[in-house]
C-alpha cells in the first residue's frame, strides 16, 4: 500500500544521499574532498586543475554508467 510506496522511496532517498556523498569530483562528495584537500594544501587550487578533476570525475561517472548499463543488456540478451 501507501506506507510500502513511502518506505521504498525513503530507502531510494537514503541511498541516493550515500551515493552523492562519494567522494567522486562530480558529485558533492568531490566537491567536499577538493575543500579538504585545499584546506591541506592551505591554498586554493587553480581553476584549471579544478576542470581538470571534474572533467575525470564526469569520464569516471559516464564509464561506469556505459559498463553497468553494457552489462544489463548482454543479461537480457543471454
Amino acid at each position: 500500500g501507501f506506507s510500502t510506496l513511502l518506505g521504498l522511496l525513503a530507502i531510494i532517498s537514503v541511498n541516493l544521499a550515500f551515493i552523492n556523498l562519494l567522494p567522486i569530483p562530480a558529485l558533492d562528495g568531490g566537491h567536499i574532498a577538493i575543500v579538504l584537500v585545499e584546506a591541506a594544501i592551505r591554498r586554493p587550487l587553480s581553476l584549471r586543475a579544478r576542470m581538470a578533476i571534474q572533467q575525470l570525475g564526469v569520464l569516471l561517472l559516464l564509464t561506469l554508467i556505459a559498463v553497468i548499463f553494457y552489462n544489463d543488456i548482454m543479461r537480457i540478451v543471454r
